[in-house]
């Protein structure tokens, strides 16, 4: 795998993050592994992880003209990776969505640089995909084009079908869905890291259980 994706994990379970156990999904599913990226909390954590971000987009070719972070988590991703890219030169604006529309002020739900052109989702995982739905209708309502979403980490499994959350988004709504890492990005590592190969073997069984096909 790429270098940086080593890093990002490593990085993820340095700040504890990325952590290894007993962990139930929401779907019920017993995990060994748990990802929490609201643990990025920190100014110093949170400029290092918009780092990752900028060099995962920039490796993806997307195309794109502002970013839009799905309000909660996404709002500060937005604006992190904003003030990333702007340490390397590029001016990028960026935009985020309210749960509740405003009626005063401004109004709207809408918050940040004019949602037009080409528009890249980012947020910290894809559950679900509700959220990313839900951003790609508002940013179609406002007349702009969803080109993409990024992610932190890809868990690579099932939702209710076969296919994995990420995997529907792309069928669906017909757009690109990367990763800063993903599932054979961790198992990587864990294979690689002494202390950390009983995980690899849980992580292994896991992801037999409940991966999806690759793409």
């Amino acid at each position: 795998m790429s270098h940086f994706r080593t890093d990002f994990i490593a990085f993820a379970v340095e700040q504890k993050v990325l952590r290894f156990g007993e962990f139930t999904t929401k779907a019920g599913r017993q995990s060994p592994y748990f990802f929490n990226a609201g643990l990025f909390y920190t100014g110093t954590a949170l400029d290092r992880l918009a780092d990752f971000y900028v060099q995962t987009i920039n490796e993806s070719g997307i195309v794109f003209d502002v970013l839009f972070g799905p309000a909660y988590k996404g709002i500060s991703l937005a604006a992190a990776i904003a003030i990333a890219f702007a340490k390397v030169g590029r001016e990028v604006p960026f935009c985020y969505n309210r749960k509740e529309a405003k009626d005063h002020g401004e109004g709207g739900t809408l918050v940040g640089a004019p949602v037009q052109g080409r528009i890249l989702i980012v947020d910290d995982v894809i559950s679900a995909g509700t959220s990313v739905r839900e951003s790609f209708e508002l940013i179609k309502a406002a007349g702009a084009e969803p080109v993409g979403v990024v992610t932190a980490l890809d868990r690579m499994e099932r939702g209710v079908g076969n296919l994995s959350a990420a995997q529907e988004v792309r069928e669906q709504l017909g757009i690109p869905v990367v990763s800063i890492a993903n599932l054979n990005d961790l198992l990587s590592y864990l294979i690689d890291d002494a202390t950390l190969q009983e995980f690899a073997q849980r992580t292994l069984s896991y992801r037999k259980q409940y991966g999806v096909n690759e793409d």
